[in-house]
């Protein structure tokens, strides 16, 4: 038994921008991609000014020093790409929108790494000149996939990496990261390793850069891992991870600094801007929206069994779809799930019937509806209550890796104004859905608790409501259509 060298002459350590949230990661990037999106476009000094303020403003930085808040807008705005230079001033990048609209951090996740790449000026230029004489032409989750597929598939089994293994036979091996060895040698080298009880040296940070890249693949949902050690092929993204493998995007701002192994820093400079451009490019035709029924199963069986209910579900309301069209005179969508996997809205329509039915008032389930954005009424869901009484529901859904923590909802005017016209008929059903837990959590009227000072209001185009949940609100089980 040894501890494992790489051989001197293949020894290139890789590193990228760590942040220092790193432990809050998704909780940070939620909250910043929020505040950003609500900054508008300004010369440097005012932009960072207004992106300082909202850091300053997450729990727990109100007294930290410039110099951290600093190195935050740098780490949020270099690794994730959250910010862009157009004519003169910065702004908000896509990736920033997009996350803020959509609250998918598993979505923003995929995209990230989807595009991630060394090089990139995800880190200073004098290190990018580094990686360019050294040959560096690397893409560290599609390998990561690329590899793990070719083992599950030749061992005929679920084969998992550790950090230590991606860090000294990937991350830090020109073989792979200049050369693009094939995963097959990579491979046999891991598997020989394992053979002869080869050990790696895990002391201090060594592994970190490796580590944080197969975190950031679990959050994506692409890689699970039982222990934070080893991490294997989620099967139930083989769609996406096959999207990862065959992909031959690639940021070109380098290619010609790489052929001659030499750049300087002006050449590199001049690719900056490019970079950011490149990592907020549109990427519409390439789907990597969330399947909730994927990421919320444990497993084969309990993908198979949440999709059986989601088909039984479809079944039942064909049946009322008639008895609906005639009572809506054709005015609203038939509740079709839409691909139920990225809509939180379904799931909650079907937390709705699954309420009634439990309550012994399945006649009233045909009324459970789901309301066309187009309609612009202020709510998603309208439902009813036992007693037949109105229920609206406007549904707010977030998508993580892990449980967030949340005591901030923004309404639209449109939705406040709505929330004040029906008071306690009113609800916001807040759904987050992480690997392991599924949390609903229900605020009535939350207009009037503003008005009986037990939630902040904001006024912010629209309204950001600011709670404490353990005042004010409830936990309910999130229910799954069964027939």
């Amino acid at each position: 038994m040894g501890i494992y060298r790489i051989p001197d002459e293949y020894y290139f350590r890789l590193h990228h921008v760590r942040p220092r949230f790193k432990n809050d990661v998704e909780n940070v990037l939620i909250y910043m991609a929020e505040e950003l999106s609500r900054i508008d476009s300004a010369p440097k000094k005012e932009f960072i000014k207004s992106m300082n303020n909202a850091i300053y403003c997450y729990p727990g930085n109100a007294n930290k020093q410039l110099k951290t808040i600093n190195n935050w807008r740098t780490e949020i705005s270099a690794l994730f790409g959250f910010i862009v230079y157009k004519n003169d001033n910065y702004c908000v990048g896509k990736r920033a929108k997009e996350l803020a609209e959509k609250q998918d951090l598993v979505e923003a996740f995929k995209i990230f790494l989807y595009n991630f790449q060394y090089p990139g000026a995800h880190i200073k230029p004098k290190a990018v000149i580094e990686q360019i004489q050294h040959g560096i032409h690397f893409k560290p989750a599609q390998y990561i996939l690329k590899l793990l597929k070719y083992a599950s598939e030749l061992e005929k089994c679920s084969i998992g990496i550790t950090k230590a293994e991606a860090c000294h036979c990937i991350f830090n091996d020109l073989r792979v990261t200049c050369h693009n060895e094939d995963v097959s040698l990579t491979w046999n080298r891991i598997l020989k390793n394992r053979q002869n009880n080869i050990s790696y040296d895990c002391d201090g940070d060594i592994v970190r850069y490796a580590g944080d890249i197969l975190d950031y693949m679990e959050i994506a949902n692409l890689v699970k891992t039982y222990d934070s050690k080893t991490y294997y092929l989620n099967s139930l993204e083989n769609e996406m991870i096959m999207k990862f493998c065959e992909s031959n995007e690639w940021f070109s701002g380098y290619d010609d600094m790489l052929k001659e192994r030499n750049a300087t820093l002006k050449q590199v400079q001049a690719c900056t801007n490019s970079w950011f451009d490149y990592v907020n490019r549109d990427m519409s035709s390439t789907d990597f929206s969330t399947d909730i029924l994927t990421f919320i199963a444990q497993n084969n069986n309990d993908y198979n069994h949440l999709l059986d209910s989601a088909a039984r579900f479809e079944q039942d309301k064909s049946i009322t779809e008639k008895i609906i069209t005639n009572r809506l005179n054709n005015e609203y969508e038939t509740f079709t799930t839409k691909d139920i996997g990225d809509i939180g809205e379904n799931l909650v329509h079907g937390h709705e019937c699954m309420r009634l039915k439990k309550s012994e008032r399945s006649d009233l389930i045909h009324l459970v509806q789901r309301i066309p954005t187009k309609f612009a009424v202020g709510y998603d869901i309208s439902s009813v209550e036992t007693d037949e009484r109105k229920r609206f529901i406007e549904v707010k859904t977030t998508i993580s890796s892990k449980p967030l923590n949340f005591n901030r909802i923004h309404l639209t005017k449109n939705e406040w104004n709505t929330a004040d016209s029906t008071r306690e008929r009113y609800f916001i059903y807040r759904l987050m859905l992480s690997k392991n837990k599924r949390t609903l959590f229900l605020i009535q009227d939350p207009v009037g608790l503003y008005k009986t000072d037990k939630i902040d209001m904001i006024p912010c185009d629209g309204a950001d409501i600011i709670f404490d949940p353990k005042k004010i609100g409830q936990f309910e089980e999130l229910l799954t259509w069964e027939n």
